[in-house]
């Protein structure tokens, strides 16, 4: 009777093992487990942004105390992805799963059932908490099932499965809290935690990999997560105060601080929470730069875009998802393509042409106007999805097969938090630029139309022009018609301006992607990188 090989394939004779054994480790079954947890996770958070208004008055919370339920998932998932990341490196990455989903599912349903909206919040940021334990748990198990050379599959698939449930989410909710109220919003996470909770005790492996022994770095993740939330929060403070506010300013400068001050300790520490020498595989950092790209543009053009649907062609919330999901349709049909595309010629070309495709379509977006026919602006959204799979795929491939095993969940980390801080910095510099562009050009332009305005009243004319509302200032017929003429004109600029830099950050990105280097072999073994050479970050294998 012949015996396994090295691989780990069965060889004709050897007996298959049968039961729950035989599932336990299966690659593909592995796969559909951690895009079941993908799912939902991403759904949850589309959802419970249409849920904010049904919320908001049934809680009877203000606009800055409903605006903590996003932002307080938000910045615990910034501050704890890379620690989660490590954590299941340490102790395995299935014990960091499943404990991840059951303290998300116990959380959801609390939620559900609050009254107020300081538990509601409190308990938002311990969900954003397990969900970040979920998170790199995924692909730090898909790196231990498949091997680093047959990762572009399974990324593609859990990258469609995401793509998907974020453009279900306002559909699904819409209805949840149209038809029952918002609290089966997060009830919604039960049964799907109870499937995904059942098919990981049974068919996920341990993942942790050999040569993760160690002191776990708390200093670091202490300094880590102050610096991230730190800057997750100041950036999130530009569209609304601008890049000179001082407390925008201080925060960032905490942030730029604290990051100095974990660069020096990572440097020193016994164990350190990433490695900095990881950094040294070019691959490894173009990977980091692609998906915070990724972030960038998938986060920040949206932001603007929903404001011009529905704020300048008066689409409802509805009619502009369906607008959009163009967009999400081709990055899910194009993940399979893409991953089949990506083994053939590795990483680096697709990535640097769907940044080029993405920096296309970016500059056609920018020239939508009031006039533009939905045929028109139906094709440029394609042609951004079209852009989006290979650099999703590609750049995660970069990340994740650069790494050696052992450091598998701080790379999935890595990747996340990438795309956290792109999608921040996406959002704050489409934000701001719009901003800036409405209080210079709106006080102009309405004075070009001899319309005079009281100086209180400046201000508030210059927000609803930034989100390309009219200003409120009780005119009517004619001078009302010309005023929302002038407010869209001054926003419809500012969006030129935002997706135009938009547009050049993606053409930087594909500028970077060149410097990947061409494919090589991935290593399937701890202490490797993915050319296969001996890799100095890897602790060594205890004998």
């Amino acid at each position: 009777m012949t015996m396994p090989t090295a691989s780990g394939r069965r060889q004709h004779g050897q007996p298959s093992r049968r039961g729950w054994k035989g599932i336990r480790g299966h690659p593909w079954l592995t796969l559909a487990t951690l895009s079941i947890g993908a799912m939902m996770v991403s759904l949850d958070g589309m959802i419970v942004t249409v849920a904010q208004p049904a919320m908001q008055s049934d809680l009877g919370a203000d606009l800055t105390g409903i605006q903590w339920v996003t932002n307080g998932y938000l910045l615990a998932v910034a501050a704890l992805l890379i620690t989660a990341g490590k954590m299941g490196d340490r102790f395995g990455h299935r014990k960091v799963f499943l404990f991840g989903v059951v303290g998300f599912t116990v959380t959801s349903v609390l939620i559900g059932l609050s009254t107020e909206l300081g538990w509601v919040v409190a308990l938002r940021v311990f969900q954003g908490a397990f969900g970040a334990l979920m998170q790199p748990a995924t692909l730090g198990l898909l790196r231990s099932a498949f091997p680093a050379d047959r990762l572009n599959m399974p990324i593609a698939v859990r990258s469609a499965v995401i793509a998907a449930s974020t453009a279900a989410g306002p559909v699904v909710g819409g209805l949840i809290v149209e038809k029952a109220d918002w609290s089966w919003v997060f009830f919604l996470n039960v049964p799907l935690g109870a499937v995904v909770l059942c098919l990981g005790v049974s068919v996920l492996r341990g993942g942790r990999a050999d040569g993760t022994s160690g002191r776990f770095d708390l200093v670091g993740t202490v300094v880590l997560a102050a610096a991230l939330c730190s800057l997750v929060w100041g950036l999130t403070q530009v569209p609304d105060h601008g890049w000179s506010d001082p407390g925008t300013v201080v925060y960032l400068l905490v942030a730029a601080v604290l990051a100095c001050g974990f660069t020096w300790w990572q440097q020193r520490a016994e164990d350190p929470l990433i490695p900095l020498r990881i950094f040294r595989s070019a691959r490894f950092s173009v990977g980091v730069v692609t998906m915070t790209v990724m972030g960038f543009v998938m986060v920040g053009a949206p932001f603007v875009l929903v404001f011009y649907l529905q704020n300048v062609l008066g689409l409802t919330p509805a009619r502009s998802g369906v607008q959009v999901l163009g967009l999400t349709l081709l990055m899910i049909i194009g993940a399979p393509p893409t991953a089949i595309w990506i083994s053939r010629s590795g990483p680096r070309t697709p990535v640097v042409l769907g940044l080029a495709v993405t920096t296309v379509a970016m500059v056609a977006l920018s020239q939508l106007d009031a006039e533009t026919s939905t045929l028109k602006m139906t094709v440029f959204f394609f042609v951004l999805g079209l852009g989006f799979s290979p650099i999703m795929i590609g750049g995660t491939k970069l990340v994740m097969s650069s790494a050696p095993l052992e450091l598998a969940g701080v790379a999935g980390g890595m990747q996340q938090t990438a795309m956290q801080i792109g999608g921040s910095l996406g959002i704050a510099s489409a934000g701001a630029i719009i901003a800036s562009h409405a209080a210079a050009a709106l006080p102009q332009r309405l004075a070009e139309a001899d319309i005079t305005i009281a100086s209180g009243q400046t201000e508030d004319a210059v927000r609803a022009a930034a989100v390309g509302r009219p200003p409120e200032l009780g005119a009517s017929g004619a001078a009302q018609e010309l005023l929302t003429r002038i407010s869209h004109t001054v926003f419809l600029e500012g969006m030129q301006y935002a997706l135009l830099v938009t547009a050049a950050v993606a053409a930087v990105g594909a500028l970077a992607g060149l410097a990947a280097g061409p494919e090589k072999a991935a290593a399937t073994t701890p202490g490797r990188t993915a050319d296969g050479a001996p890799d100095e970050t890897a602790a060594k294998t205890p004998e």
